[in-house]
Order: C-alpha cells, then structure tokens, then sequence
C-alpha cells in the first residue's frame, strides 16, 4: 500500500529550543523516502519517529546554514554503518560543494555506500523517476538557497457509468487504458484525467518569483514562517517569511494543505502563526508543525 506522509523531525530557527530540535523533514512518498534539510540532532529524531537510514532514497538540502545541515555528517555515516543496499541522491547547492563535502568526511569513518552528488545550480528538474520529478527553484536568503517541489505525472480515473454505457466491462478496461482505444471508443470517452499530486518544501526565504512557483497547484507546502506579522522588517533583513506572507502564498498558489514551519525561539505561543495565517486569508487545511508530527498528504481530488 502506498503511503504519502511528512514526518516532521524538528521546527526550531537557528537556535533548538526544549521543544523543538533543529531542521529535519523526511516525506514518504509511496516506496521513497526524502529527507529534507537534516540539522544538527537529526540522526536522534529519526530514531524517536521510527524512521531508518534504509528508508532514505534521497537528501535534499535547500542551503548550508547549520540549522539545516549540520545533521548531514551522522545521517551519512548512519547510512553507512547501516550499509544501506540502495543508491542514495544528495542535492545541495553547488556553491556549497566545499561545506557538503566537509560535512560528508568531517570524521573518519569505514565507507560502504557511494552516495549520488546531484548539485543544484539553476532553475529545473534535478530528477525523473516512474513516480515523480523533482524540481528546484532559486529562492532569497543571503546564502544561495532552493526550494524543492515533487510532482507526480498525470494519470487517469475511469469512469464506471461512461464504462457501462459503451459496454465495456472486466478485462476491456485494462485493455483501453493501455491501448487508448476499444471498438473505436476513445479512452477520453470513458475516463477524465487524474491530476498528479504536488508537494512543495521552501525554507529560508524573503518573498520571490521562487517562492510563488514552487507553491502553485501544492497539494502540501511545507514553509518557514520564522517570524509573526509584527516583525515583517526583521524577515526581510534576514531572508525569511513571516506567518501572513507564508498564508498568503499559499491562498494565492490553490495550496490545499499548507505547513508551516521553521519558528524564531522568540516566540512562546505557536498558536499565533496559525491565527495569522488565517488573517492572512488563507481557508484550506492548515498545521502549525511540531517536532515528531505525523501529517499525511491529502487524497488525490
């Protein structure tokens, strides 16, 4: 059975709080595993959440500030001294190439596991497989940072009173949805397409082109809100979003389950980002992440 799920790890802004641990996302999608921006502590919160070197295909590191990947350095020599049997991908921006390497060999260790580099240094697809693409767009913080976006191919969904109405029914389904015809009744005739799902992760970030194109048509947008609506300045200076921008990104990209992450420790009270965003005017399902949440990906319309 497939399974679409984020598995929040930590939500902290620079600096860990008693709750909340620095960076770390692992989305499960369907038989993949994707672990977003492992910070320092990440090996520990996957093992809290249950969650195994060998269920990561692929790392995906928006930017080499260490809230956001330091953990890189245990979760490779996890994955080794687990002698994970699959190929490994890491995508992380080229410019960064001397801090991914430094984190990747920062201890001695015995390596087991050739792990894929897969630098990210322009606008476009990173990866292709029979479930999805992966694409990164060029955000603004003051360090060279992208944002990552999955998307599912198109399918299609047959329709059972168009199917009874030509008289198609047992094997001849199968057979005019791989050949796209039957007795001169078109597939179109009998099904309508089946929008992929979409999933889009933004880390550190002032409001850019970027932003609004990784956000568009999500089905799930994990988002930093790192400040509240009150120090709007404060975001702008260093490259982040507050709750009500986050919000109405997501209003304005149809976002139909937005996640909002990545909290400044001056704040004691989570329930005013999810009052903000909803002053921003955003109506769809929305989470204000705490570490070792669980938030499934919304069915397929």
């Amino acid at each position: 059975m497939s399974v679409r799920e984020l598995v929040v790890l930590g939500t902290a802004s620079q600096v860990p709080t008693r709750h909340r641990n620095h960076n770390g996302y692992l989305l499960r999608w369907d038989g993949e595993g994707i672990l977003f921006d492992p910070g320092e502590g990440t090996q520990r919160q996957m093992l809290r959440a249950g969650v195994a070197a060998h269920d990561l295909n692929r790392i995906c590191v928006t930017h080499f500030h260490g809230d956001h990947s330091l953990g890189l350095a245990g979760v490779i020599q996890r994955i080794n001294l687990d002698k994970v049997p699959h190929e490994i991908t890491a995508h992380y921006p080229r410019s960064g190439q001397r801090f991914f390497d430094r984190l990747r060999y920062a201890t001695a260790y015995r390596e087991t596991v050739d792990i894929t580099q897969s630098p990210v240094s322009a606008d476009g697809p990173l990866a292709r497989t029979g479930g999805y693409t992966l694409d990164a767009r060029m955000l603004s913080h003051p360090v060279e940072s992208y944002g990552y976006r999955i998307v599912e191919p198109d399918g299609r969904r047959m329709l059972p009173e168009r199917l009874a109405a030509h008289g198609i029914k047992g094997p001849d389904v199968g057979r005019i949805q791989r050949e796209g015809s039957l007795g001169g009744v078109p597939l179109d005739a009998v099904s309508e397409v089946r929008r992929g799902q979409r999933f889009a992760f933004v880390m550190d970030t002032r409001l850019c082109d970027g932003v609004y194109a990784l956000a568009e048509g999500c089905d799930m947008l994990v988002i930093e809100s790192t400040f509240l609506d009150e120090d709007e300045q404060l975001a702008v200076e260093h490259g982040h979003l507050t709750a009500g921008q986050a919000a109405r990104v997501a209003r304005d990209g149809g976002v139909r389950h937005l996640v909002l992450t990545h909290f400044s420790q001056r704040y004691t009270d989570s329930d005013e980002f999810e009052r903000q965003a909803r002053a921003a005017g955003y109506e769809g399902e929305l989470t204000v992440a705490h570490d070792l949440l669980r938030v499934p990906v919304p069915k397929r319309r």
